[in-house]
């Protein structure tokens, strides 16, 4: 296994990552939405193993304050060998001293823990697709 991170936007196959959100599994993207949600986000992270993509993760920010990192999601295959955790640090060391939130995804959040991130008592959302969201487990129905 000889894993890469990248942070450049070139040469990316999309349907490739929209399949590792599938795989993860996440939920479906569309690739041309992910594509153009990367190219608008500050920091963005591929994994690759050979010339295989099997990770990604990308970040919003202000660049002083905050930011927020979304869509850390790795094939089924390389979880729990690390990956997770060195995408995390890259990104976080990126971004440097800067508050960072996250959405967790349930039964993830000691993941979360493990690298710093603390439950917050406050968060709140206001969400397009509410229903979506209570079925992916982030809100009580």
């Amino acid at each position: 296994m000889s894993i890469t991170l990248s942070f450049e936007l070139e040469n990316i196959d999309w349907p490739q990552i929209a399949e590792i959100f599938e795989k993860a599994p996440l939920g479906t993207r569309d690739p041309e939405k992910l594509a153009r949600a990367a190219a608008n986000s500050e920091l963005v992270c591929f994994a690759k193993d050979g010339g295989e993509f099997i990770g990604f993760a990308r970040a919003i920010t202000d660049g002083v304050f905050q930011a927020v990192i979304y869509d850390l999601c790795i094939l089924p295959e390389y979880q729990s060998h690390g990956l997770g955790k060195k995408i995390m640090t890259a990104m976080m060391e990126r971004l440097e001293s800067i508050n960072i939130i996250l959405f967790a995804v349930p039964d993830k959040e000691g993941f979360y823990e493990k690298l710093g991130f603390k439950p917050m008592l406050t968060a709140m959302g206001c969400f397009k697709d509410e229903e979506g969201m209570i079925e992916r487990g982030y809100l009580e129905g």
